[in-house]
């Protein structure tokens, strides 16, 4: 098992908000459970650079159930990926391309449009500049282009004049480090898609609407409502069989995995516009796996499906990958 542990990073002298996507103890603590309970021996390895000096010791595994997000740059989330294929190692979820690409969601948002997904207009800033090429009008909605769990998106996110783009693009340029993503603001209904499987196996799990309760913060799926979801966010299980909308949405979700080739198990986030048309936002194939408090366990719940049929499937979907791969 490979993962980022948040208390390790935290005693390293990380703070909060960088350690924001790494798991917590009972996250391991449950996901190995699961899998011993499968019938699987489990060997706990940690992040990138132990699992390099596990690899340099000479040992190997039959199948690495990966969800490590990796630190320092935007192919971050593809470094595990990357060091098990050079040993010719299989693991779970999405190779080191999928990885890449996803993460910078300027570039992920390329590849849907190009493949006639719907997705809102967008440009992507490099620096500070004091001209921003937005070909669509405003509201806007900017965000980090390669950052997860929400950080940097608040409710100063949204933009509703030309003159804001600028001054907010470059405090964001600062703080971040990395360009940033401007959209067209979508101010309609929320989803969350799960998707199970790879390739033309791959089929819709189920779907939650994310609606923001009273006390949180207005017109954003933000960090701070992230971070505090079990006071400020309900998840509603909704279906595609009581409402045509959410099968649209699922149909853009599913069709946007196959065409960016995530596989075994993860989410694709679909918000709406101002008339109700549901458009591709982000897809996560690293997707949370805490059985209480992440997104893909949550829409489990609404179906239902327990947590360890859930760890399964995500199993089987990848040991297909393992006939005829041996290590070196």
């Amino acid at each position: 098992m490979t993962y980022d542990l948040r208390a390790d990073y935290l005693a390293a002298g990380y703070d909060e908000l960088e350690t924001a996507e790494f798991d917590r103890e009972d996250t391991i603590d449950a996901l190995e459970a699961a899998i011993r309970r499968l019938g699987y021996t489990t060997d706990r390895i940690g992040d990138a650079r132990r699992l390099i000096e596990r690899l340099t010791r000479g040992n190997r595994w039959d199948l690495v159930f990966n969800i490590a997000e990796g630190i320092n740059g935007i192919g971050r989330e593809a470094q595990v990926p990357a060091i098990l294929d050079l040993y010719n190692i299989p693991y779970t979820f999405s190779d080191p391309l999928v990885m890449s690409l996803t993460l910078h969601k300027g570039l992920t948002k390329r590849v849907i449009r190009d493949a006639r997904i719907p997705t809102s207009d967008f440009c992507v800033v490099e620096k500070e500049n004091d001209k921003i090429p937005v070909s669509f009008p405003p509201p806007f909605f900017i965000k980090p282009v390669a950052e997860g769990t929400g950080k940097g998106v608040s409710p100063q996110s949204i933009l509703h004049h030309d003159r804001d783009l600028i001054p907010a693009c470059g405090a964001m340029l600062r703080t971040y480090r990395q360009p940033v993503l401007v959209e067209r603001y979508l101010s309609g209904r929320e989803f969350t898609v799960g998707i199970l499987g790879t390739g033309t196996d791959a089929e819709v799990l189920g779907t939650i609407e994310v609606i923001l309760l009273s006390g949180a913060e207005k017109g954003v799926y933000s960090y701070v409502n992230k971070e505090k979801c079990e006071e400020l966010v309900q998840y509603r299980p909704v279906r595609s069989t009581e409402e045509l909308l959410v099968r649209k949405a699922e149909d853009i979700a599913l069709d946007a995995w196959r065409v960016l080739g995530c596989r075994d198990a993860g989410r694709v986030d679909i918000r709406c516009d101002e008339f109700g048309r549901p458009f591709f936002l982000e897809v996560n194939p690293l997707a949370g796996l805490h059985p209480d408090h992440s997104d893909l366990p949550i829409i489990c719940k609404g179906i239902p499906l327990a947590y360890e049929v859930l760890i399964e499937r995500i199993l089987a979907s990848a040991l297909m990958r393992i006939k005829g791969n041996r290590a070196l």
